[in-house]
């Protein structure tokens, strides 16, 4: 399975976020079924990690990713972007057929 790819903007924005929360706190991401092009993505803050977990760091930042996840998202690229609609995390999936404009629902 390709590797996920986490980019020096989204590991500075996680690194923020994780500056409020508990200590050994990473984010979680995960692709649930749902959303408007069949997959969607969520984004949880969370301190248990699974034997079985994914970690993907960089610069201090830890991303944790299922392996039921991984699946949906490998090779993916995880960024975050701040343009004139928002500020969010981007995941530019390889395996994705079709996206939403919401930008966290996806198909396969």
């Amino acid at each position: 399975m390709a590797e996920i790819t986490l980019t020096p903007r989204a590991a500075k924005r996680i690194n923020e976020i994780m500056g409020t929360e508990p200590p050994g706190s990473s984010l979680r991401i995960s692709v649930n079924g749902g959303g408007c092009s069949g997959f969607s993505y969520a984004f949880d803050i969370t301190r248990a990690r699974e034997g079985d977990d994914v970690v993907i760091e960089r610069d201090g930042a830890t991303v944790l990713v299922d392996p039921v996840s991984l699946e949906y998202m490998g090779g993916a690229t995880i960024d975050f972007v701040n343009d004139l609609i928002g500020q969010s995390f981007k995941i530019e999936n390889p395996l994705a057929t079709a996206s939403c404009g919401c930008g966290t629902s996806f198909a396969i």
